[in-house]
């Protein structure tokens, strides 16, 4: 996935410059240790700030956490609309999506939603809706790029396109997660090349 720079559950240009730092450092902690892995104390010693000053921004952890979700998603959604942008081929675009994975796991972190759905029980509420909007969101753009592939001869599945789109989201997050496992992104390539490969199978 991208990194998260400017965006937020208002829009970018209303983040202050000390609400986007303390954003940057809480979602890198939390895609390396998850959201029950880091504190405030955390986030302070990484910036050199008071615990009271991230208060201001981010009145609690929650807030913290759902602000840390529709940033996310902002800025994924406009990787998925530069995807569209730069080509109409079905395989192609998804070529560039698994791409979008691969690109965080050499930064060696994971996917933010991802991580945070490991712990999608302990969340609150506000957070775990967010998680549903993110990957409801990516499954329809799958199930648009699966479908446009099958009208053209491109794809061959038998399951309907939005059956077969979350299979490959789930198997990408938890590929990745498998791959994080064993300190090894080869494992989570090699995963995907599969998935890709399967749509195209009997072709």
């Amino acid at each position: 996935m991208p990194t998260t720079a400017a965006a937020g559950p208002a829009a970018a240009e209303a983040l202050t410059p000390a609400a986007t730092a303390i954003l940057d450092v809480a979602e890198k902690l939390a895609q390396t240790k998850g959201y029950n892995g880091f504190s405030y104390a955390d986030i302070a010693v990484q910036l050199g700030v008071t615990k009271a000053s991230l208060h201001y921004h981010f009145p609690s952890k929650a807030e913290l956490g759902a602000a840390l979700i529709e940033r996310y998603k902002v800025v994924f959604g406009k990787a998925l609309d530069s995807i569209d942008a730069r080509t109409v081929e079905p395989f192609k675009k998804l070529r560039l999506y698994v791409g979008l994975y691969d690109s965080v796991m050499r930064d060696d972190r994971m996917c933010l939603c991802g991580m945070l759905a490991a712990e999608y029980a302990t969340l609150p509420k506000p957070m775990q809706d967010g998680l549903k909007s993110f990957f409801e969101a990516n499954e329809r753009w799958l199930s648009g790029i699966l479908k446009h592939g099958a009208r053209s001869g491109d794809f061959r599945f038998k399951e309907s396109a939005n059956e077969r789109a979350r299979v490959l989201l789930g198997a990408l997050e938890g590929a990745m997660l498998v791959a994080r496992s064993y300190g090894d992104p080869d494992r989570f390539r090699a995963a995907a090349a599969c998935l890709l490969a399967d749509l195209r199978a009997e072709r």
